[in-house]
């Protein structure tokens, strides 16, 4: 990788698959070069993959398959804008359905533990809205939401 800044993002042995999946899922995403292990290692033998070099949504990744000692929290989370409810259920979809889960206010995580953020332009702009009563109508519609959905979000910014 050339890149200066790279997100390392640690998996128990599963980085190539996830890497494949985020290739398969999100646009400007692609499974880069795979490196494995010169010698043994705590969680794995020479000749296991390592590291996967992976770019999500634009964005250079590795992943690193450092064993069971480390998981994903909330804390970290891509946050992706999407155009409309189309992509915003397509995205969704995928990693919920491909064993994750939902969560609230637009986030979900994957089957690996990582969290995502799919949240429409049109909710980020309705809730940092400079009209305070339309932000907060479309913020409190989306507190009670798992998925987004863009109408509600709308209805309820223009107070409906």
């Amino acid at each position: 990788m050339s890149n200066k800044t790279t997100l390392c993002l640690w998996y128990d042995g599963t980085a190539l698959e996830a890497a494949t999946f985020y290739a398969r899922t999100f646009p400007d995403s692609k499974v880069g070069a795979v490196h494995r292990a010169p010698g043994d290692f705590p969680s794995g033998q020479q000749g296991d993959v390592l590291t996967v070099e992976f770019t999500v949504l634009g964005i250079p990744c590795v992943g690193l398959n450092g064993g069971p000692l480390f998981k994903h929290s909330e804390a970290f989370s891509f946050q992706i804008a999407t155009e409309d409810q189309a992509e915003t259920d397509r995205l969704w979809n995928a990693i919920v359905d491909n064993g994750g889960q939902e969560s609230a206010c637009g986030w979900c995580k994957d089957k690996w533990g990582l969290s995502w953020q799919i949240s429409p332009r049109l909710l980020i702009e309705a809730v940092t809205s400079t009209d305070r009563a339309a932000a907060k109508r479309a913020f409190d519609a989306m507190m009670g939401m798992r998925k987004i959905d863009i109408a509600l979000i709308e209805a309820a910014f223009r107070g409906e």
